[in-house]
């Protein structure tokens, strides 16, 4: 029996050439409107840094703004990159939408950096002589402390609190604030099968981040629930499928519209340094090359891509394969030369499209 899954959206707010990132804000929170409406269950922003082509940097400041215009689509990160930041300030910023929005916010958390090594290390506190160090004087990596951050938070979000020791044998109770009666749902995201272990011993929803890695999810899905333990954070696995999608009005031109991602995705291997998003057509073709089309040929058997009837075929096959009834798309179409420079109407288009193709309840 064909699953008919509920459908979400991953968006990394993608600049393109002669854009600016104001721009690009403006044409995702058309998005994310144009999602809301038709009835799509969450709109995720992503974490990355020093990237030309990517202006999500910072999830809960662009959720602030983003998801003003909406009123029942879940917003949520996909996702925090934890080992950049203190628990806390996490905890407080995912508070501070939930006493915005309510309970539909998500906190999807990540252990990778999301970013090259140097940036990394800048986002961390270590250019020059600056380190993370404990109480007597050993340098700590933030993502050796990963597992406790996560129930840092965890316990920070909780009604209780969190209870940390000072000096004197005494403990000083600690809670993210404001304080709010729903806190953010907290989900775990990876690409291997770390944080599916982790998940999975917290009773924590997973996601295993396939629009990117491309390999490996079933078998980190099938750890996740085989070793889920039920814990107060939940009773039972809760996954969905994150998938690359690109809808055209034929098959050919769908695969026209994804070139300039293609081409990105080579430049973050091959590439000597990274830009902003080509233009599909003739300014993504002057410089792609047969290294740029391997690397896609090598990703693209885990996308979606061609007319609507067909990408929906394809997303509920992948529904059907890993068992799941929640696809998140990430809409990968590119923008064309003759498109407003603050509108992607073809991502809009790949919306719409599935939103018609499933028969979602718009507003």
């Amino acid at each position: 029996m064909t699953t008919t899954p509920a459908l979400s959206l991953l968006d990394l707010i993608p600049v393109r050439q002669g854009q600016t990132t104001g721009q690009a804000l403006v044409a995702s929170k058309e998005l994310v409107e144009v999602a809301d409406r038709l009835g799509f269950t969450r709109y995720w922003v992503a974490e990355h840094h020093n990237m030309p082509a990517v202006a999500s940097t910072t999830p809960a400041t662009e959720l602030m703004h983003l998801g003003q215009n909406t009123s029942r689509i879940r917003l949520g990160s996909g996702g925090v990159m934890l080992p950049n930041h203190a628990p806390l300030a996490v905890a407080e910023q995912f508070s501070l939408l939930s006493a915005v929005y309510g309970d539909r916010v998500d906190l999807g958390i990540g252990r990778a950096p999301g970013t090259d090594p140097y940036t990394s290390a800048a986002m961390r506190g270590h250019l020059g002589e600056g380190r993370f160090v404990d109480r007597d004087g050993k340098q700590i990596d933030p993502v050796e402390q990963f597992p406790q951050h996560i129930v840092d938070i965890l316990a920070l979000l909780s009604p209780a609190g969190a209870a940390f020791p000072v000096p004197g044998g005494r403990q000083h109770l600690m809670h993210a604030t404001p304080r709010v009666d729903e806190a953010a749902q907290v989900w775990l995201l990876g690409s291997s099968g770390y944080s599916a272990q982790l998940a999975a011993a917290l009773g924590l929803p997973y996601v295993f981040a396939n629009h990117f890695a491309g390999r490996g999810a079933s078998a980190a899905m099938e750890l996740y629930r085989d070793s889920f333990t039920p814990t107060e954070h939940g009773q039972e696995p809760r996954t969905f499928m994150t998938v690359n999608a690109a809808v055209g009005a034929t098959t050919q031109e769908a695969w026209d519209l994804v070139q300039p991602f293609v081409y990105q995705m080579g430049q973050l291997r091959i590439g000597p340094e990274l830009q902003a998003q080509r233009l599909v057509g003739d300014d993504v073709e002057s410089v792609m090359t047969d290294g740029h089309r391997r690397i896609g040929e090598s990703m693209w058997d885990s996308w979606a891509v061609g007319t609507a009837t067909e990408v929906a075929d394809r997303l509920r096959g992948i529904a059907d394969e890993f068992g799941v009834d929640e696809i998140m798309i990430q809409p990968i179409a590119g923008a064309g030369p003759d498109d407003p420079i603050d509108r992607v109407p073809a991502r809009v288009r790949t919306v719409e499209a599935l939103a018609a193709e499933f028969g979602l309840e718009r507003s």
